[in-house]
């Protein structure tokens, strides 16, 4: 096994949610879950750990972590902007947002800036679509967004 291992916390909370299910195997999704939480992001190390620990194989792990998008394959910034990309943010300025990240922080989607501090990501629809155009920025939504708005954000995380 790698050098990744749940924080006892994040074991405790494996084991209450494991009780949830009538097979260990079907704890994919949270074990994922805890693993993200704890780190960011999910490493290899930490896909062998899953599948050790879910009787599954590392392959089994990385197929599921690869289809779902919400997992992160690769380390990200301290500041995660998830752009959506669906049909009412882009008519509505989402476009114009991605430039102006790509103009102020020199990234494009998948990337990280050198300080390691923005990561952007496009993201299929996050459900406020009547707020649009939109951003989650670590988790938290920030809806009806206009390229001054999100100056203002992107200068409070500096």
């Amino acid at each position: 096994m790698g050098k990744f291992k749940y924080t006892d916390e994040n074991e405790q909370e494996f084991q209450r949610v494991a009780k949830k299910y009538p097979k260990i195997d079907a704890m994919m999704l949270p074990a994922l879950w805890l693993v993200q939480e704890q780190e960011g992001w999910v490493s290899p190390d930490a896909m062998i750990y899953v599948a050790d620990r879910l009787g599954k194989t590392p392959i089994e792990v990385y197929e599921f972590a690869t289809f779902y998008t919400m997992f992160n394959l690769k380390p990200i910034g301290t500041y995660h902007i998830e752009l959506c990309k669906t049909l009412s943010c882009m008519i509505m300025g989402a476009p114009e947002l991605k430039k102006f990240i790509k103009d102020t922080l020199g990234i494009e989607p998948g990337q990280t800036t050198a300080d390691g501090k923005f990561t952007l990501s496009e993201v299929e629809c996050q459900g406020a679509c009547g707020g649009a155009p939109m951003i989650a920025l670590n988790n938290q939504y920030h809806e009806n967004l206009t390229v001054d708005k999100l100056k203002s954000i992107i200068e409070e995380c500096k």
